[in-house]
């Protein structure tokens, strides 16, 4: 979502980064086109304003100016302002002091709210364990409730629904009931939803809450429809005094102003951001990381964090083993790579890579294209495990038979067999201790 206001920001700092030193005019200049970038991208003018105003503060200072490399020093201040933008409130969930704690969810329609209440079951089951209850009680929007209990279905999470034609403040009571009984850790309400804010939808919820008790209150908002998100949020705010906020469709094409601008505008925190369709495409939000996403600076710690959801502990011992004898195979590269893509979308992991956005123009669709990990796997497949352990036994016959299997040509399948003998290589460099950085890094 942010990769025009990235690449922008980016060309501003390496232009001031080739300067040996800055001056007050070279600041002035660069924040302008800061401030033009912001407004392209949609940030509220208020918010980008006084963003460029504090920067400019503390950048034009003596100790920034005259100090060794001032550039840098400015992309820190920049980074530091960004985080502060983002802030705001709490943006973590904290369980009540009894169970079960109850989230009530509201939203516009075509904001993502259903899926939303199954994508956060699943993230508090992986968080610990924790069960929740789904509650249908949005009895608007056609087949919403439906849609609650096939998602649920799904993921393995129980549903609380009643008869069509009941009256929503009954269901969500009886379902708060429920999670009591059943000793839920959570209750997530999914409540209705208009396309248009209107007082007959507010009424209801200021019902349901008063009725219920929610710990926590949070607002499903489509980041995709940008400034329209952030008095979206003013109105909900003012009738049903949200906790929270959950932005969906990050992972989209719009251009980000909406996440930028929403607490400053509304005091309202961001609690989770959802980056993608998938069951586990809901992320926990922090300002500082994703202050680091938009300057190009990576995101170590969510990717460590995906890295350790998709990795078996076991198989990553086992694998650790393999590389300091040197016998990794390709069933290894393969269960790599299937790894790999358990962490989401190949570009989102890749832009977590701190320097991933000063290469990434350099690079083809064809290199992030996720067919391409697909047709890797497919020729591994159709290799026999003996194959798998042993390459070098894949002669013109059975190479033609491997294409053959996996629908591609001899030539993809050399392909592989050559991007596997240099990682191979890589291997051995490792087992002979001039990896051991990495490998305890893999222990940790």
């Amino acid at each position: 979502m942010f990769e025009a206001l990235t690449e922008k920001l980016n060309a501003v700092f390496k232009r001031l980064g080739n300067k040996g030193h800055l001056t007050e005019k070279d600041v002035d200049e660069a924040l302008k086109e800061v401030r033009i970038a912001l407004l392209e991208a949609d940030v509220h003018f208020r918010v980008a304003r006084d963003f460029v105003a504090r920067v400019r503060e503390r950048a034009v200072g003596a100790q920034v100016l005259q100090g060794l490399n001032p550039g840098q020093q400015v992309v820190k201040i920049v980074h530091e302002e960004l985080a502060g933008v983002l802030s705001g409130g709490d943006h973590k969930l904290h369980p009540a002091p009894q169970l079960p704690t109850i989230v009530m969810l509201v939203g516009l329609q075509g904001s993502g709210k259903t899926t939303t209440a199954a994508k956060l079951a699943l993230h508090l089951r992986r968080q610990g364990g924790q069960s929740s209850l789904l509650v249908a009680a949005d009895l608007k929007r056609p087949a919403a409730v439906e849609q609650l209990v096939t998602l649920g279905a799904q993921l393995n999470v129980p549903v609380y629904r009643e008869a069509p034609g009941s009256d929503p403040l009954q269901v969500a009571r009886h379902g708060v009931e429920k999670g009591r009984e059943l000793g839920v850790h959570w209750v997530i309400l999914d409540t209705g939803g208009r396309l248009h804010i209107d007082q007959e939808m507010m009424a209801e919820l200021a019902a349901v809450k008063e009725a219920v008790g929610p710990h926590e209150t949070l607002l499903v908002v489509d980041a995709m429809t940008g400034q329209d998100a952030v008095r979206a949020a003013g109105d909900f705010h003012a009738q049903v005094s949200l906790t929270g906020l959950i932005l969906t469709k990050l992972d989209g094409d719009a251009r980000g102003g909406a996440a930028l601008s929403v607490t400053s505008v509304t005091g309202v925190p961001i609690k989770f951001m959802g980056m993608g369709e998938k069951a586990d495409a809901l992320e926990p939000f922090y300002p500082d990381r994703l202050a680091q996403r938009i300057l190009g600076m990576g995101d170590v710690l969510s990717l460590i964090e995906k890295a350790q959801q998709a990795v078996d502990q076991e198989q990553a011992k086992a694998l650790e083993q393999k590389l300091r004898q040197a016998r990794f195979d390709l069933q290894d590269f393969l269960e790599q790579l299937q790894n790999l893509r358990k962490m989401g979308p190949l570009q989102q992991v890749l832009e977590m890579l701190p320097g991933f956005s000063q290469i990434k123009g350099k690079l083809s669709g064809q290199d992030l294209d996720e067919r391409q990990l697909k047709k890797i796997e497919a020729i591994i497949f159709s290799m026999t495990p003996q194959e798998r352990r042993n390459p070098d036994i894949l002669d013109g016959s059975r190479k033609r038979r491997v294409a053959r299997g996996s629908g591609t040509q001899v030539q993809d399948v050399n392909a592989l067999l050559n991007q596997f003998r240099e990682v191979q290589k890589l291997m051995k460099q490792f087992s002979q201790g001039k990896g051991r950085g990495l490998l305890g890094m893999l222990r940790q």
